[in-house]
C-alpha cells in the first residue's frame, strides 16, 4: 500500500484554498512543517504550479514515503528531516530566508497511528514507544518506569487534562511495583481500572493518558510554541499560515499567537498608534473552523480538527511584547 492509499488528508481543499493566493508568483516557497505522508504537499504542488514545497518531518519512515509519493514533482519538492520548529534551517535548503505559505498539521500522522508497533494507540497491543523519531529520546515506557507519582500527575493533568490524574498515577506506581508497564494493553487496562465506573465521558478512558504521554515523549507543546514564533517570523508580508490542531492545548497556543499578532499593542497612555505596535496579522478564519459532517463521516480523524489561518500584513513585533 503506497502513501496515497494510507493517508486521507484533513480539510485538504480548505488548506489549499487558504494558502494558494500567496503561492501564485514564480519562485513561491511553501513549507509543510508536518509533511507526514505528503497528502497536503501533493495538493499544493498540483494546484500551485509556481511553488516549491519544503516538506519537514522528524519521522524518517514518513519522510521516505512522502518523498517517493512526490517524486514526480522533481526539485519542486524538498524533503527535510527535522522538527517543524526549525523553519529557517529548512528554508536555507532552498536558499531562501522567508516563506510565502506555511502549513502545520499537528498531531500524530496516519502512518504512526496505523502502525501498531509504534505504540501510539490504546486500541492495539504493542510496546509503549510513542516516539515520532524512534532513533532518539525517551519512550513512554521509560517515563512510566522512571517518573514518580507527582511527575506522572503533572504530565496527565498538563498534557491530558485528565480529571483522574492522581488515581491513574497511583495505579501506575502500584502496578509497576509488580511488573514493568511496557505494553499498551497493560497501560490501557491500568487506566480503565483506576477511573471510577460512574465517570461521565465519551470515548475510551485511556485516551487522555495516551495523549499526555505522547505529548511528553515528543515535547510537542514546547515545539509548537517555538514553531509558531518561527512561522510568523519566517512569513513574507502577504504570506499565509494555516495551522490544524487536534486538542485544546494546541489550539489554545495557536489562538494566542494569532490574536497577539492581530491586536494593536499601543500602550493605553499613548494618544496614537505607533508603527511598531501595529497589528502584523490578519485573521483569515472566524475563530477555529471544524470539519463538516460529510468529511467526518468519510474520515474519522477529522472529527477533532480545529483550523486557524492568518495572513502576515506587516513586520512582527519584538518578542518582548508577547
Amino acid at each position: 500500500m503506497d502513501a496515497a492509499d494510507r493517508h486521507v488528508p484533513v480539510k485538504l481543499d480548505r488548506c489549499v484554498e487558504l494558502l494558494a493566493p500567496a503561492l501564485k508568483n514564480p519562485g513561491s516557497v511553501a513549507i509543510d512543517g508536518t509533511v507526514g505522508l505528503g497528502g497536503h504537499a501533493e495538493a499544493l504542488l498540483d494546484r500551485c504550479p509556481q511553488a516549491t514545497v519544503i516538506g519537514i518531518d522528524r519521522d524518517p519512515d514518513a519522510l521516505a514515503l512522502a518523498t517517493s509519493r512526490l517524486e514526480r514533482f522533481g526539485s519542486r519538492f524538498v524533503p527535510v528531516r527535522d522538527t517543524y520548529d526549525q523553519l529557517p534551517r529548512a528554508l536555507a535548503q532552498v536558499g531562501a530566508d522567508s516563506a510565502d505559505g506555511i502549513l502545520l498539521d499537528l498531531g500524530v500522522s496516519s502512518m504512526q497511528i496505523d502502525d501498531s508497533a509504534r505504540g501510539f494507540s490504546y486500541r492495539n497491543d504493542a510496546e509503549i514507544d510513542m516516539r515520532m523519531d524512534t532513533s532518539t529520546g525517551l519512550t513512554a515506557a521509560d517515563i512510566l518506569r522512571d517518573s514518580d507519582e507527582d511527575q506522572l500527575v503533572w504530565i496527565l493533568r498538563e498534557y491530558g487534562e485528565e480529571r483522574y490524574a492522581r488515581l491513574i498515577a497511583q495505579a501506575v506506581v502500584t502496578r509497576r511495583r509488580q511488573r514493568p508497564i511496557v505494553r499498551t494493553e497493560d497501560l490501557a487496562t491500568v487506566v480503565r481500572e483506576a477511573i471510577p465506573p460512574h465517570r461521565n465521558r465519551s470515548g475510551d478512558p485511556a485516551k487522555r493518558t495516551f495523549q499526555a504521554l505522547r505529548i511528553a515523549v515528543n515535547d510537542e507543546l514546547t515545539l509548537l510554541e517555538t514553531a509558531l514564533v518561527s512561522a510568523l517570523d519566517s512569513l513574507t508580508v502577504g504570506g499565509r499560515v494555516v495551522v490544524m490542531s487536534y486538542h485544546s492545548l494546541e489550539d489554545r497556543l495557536v489562538k494566542h499567537h494569532f490574536a497577539l499578532g492581530a491586536t494593536d499593542a499601543t500602550p493605553q497612555d499613548l494618544p496614537s498608534l505607533r508603527p511598531e505596535d501595529a497589528p502584523y496579522l490578519r485573521a483569515l478564519t472566524r475563530g477555529a473552523e471544524q470539519a463538516d459532517s460529510e468529511e467526518v463521516a468519510a474520515n474519522s480523524r477529522a472529527r477533532s480538527v480545529r483550523l486557524r489561518a492568518a495572513e502576515r500584513i506587516g513586520p512582527t513585533r519584538h518578542r518582548s511584547a508577547a
